[in-house]
């Protein structure tokens, strides 16, 4: 059995979703809870040096993961920008059930019912 996930959820991914993976055992830490207005490289770092998988529906993470090589443990990048709360759950089942040993470290974006895994 592979050890779960860390993760660092940010608010625009949902609630719903952040209570299923808390709820399915994953170590989860809210940006909600911490700060839902902090700044992007101060949340990359923090999912970098808790060694967190950070799910994001905010693109401009791409930007400072490859344009201003900011380190990571690893982004889920959800591009469903007007899915409801239970179509994101839906797609969070999905790449848990099927891709969670694969997301851990990559930059990983799911768009068009499809997840890219770089």
């Amino acid at each position: 059995m592979i050890k779960k996930l860390k993760i660092l959820i940010e608010v625009g991914v949902g609630k719903a979703v952040e209570n299923w993976l808390k709820n399915a055992g994953y170590d989860v830490l809210a940006l909600r809870d911490i700060d839902p207005k902090m700044p992007d490289d101060k949340i990359l770092e923090i999912a970098a040096r808790e060694k967190r998988l950070l799910i994001t529906m905010d693109k401009d993470f791409g930007e400072l993961v490859y344009y201003s090589g900011k380190s990571h443990a690893g982004v889920l990048l959800l591009r469903s920008e007007d899915a409801i709360s239970q179509e994101k759950l839906k797609v969070i089942k999905n790449i848990f059930t099927e891709y969670e040993e694969h997301i851990a470290g990559h930059f990983c974006v799911y768009q068009n019912k499809r997840l890219r895994i770089r």
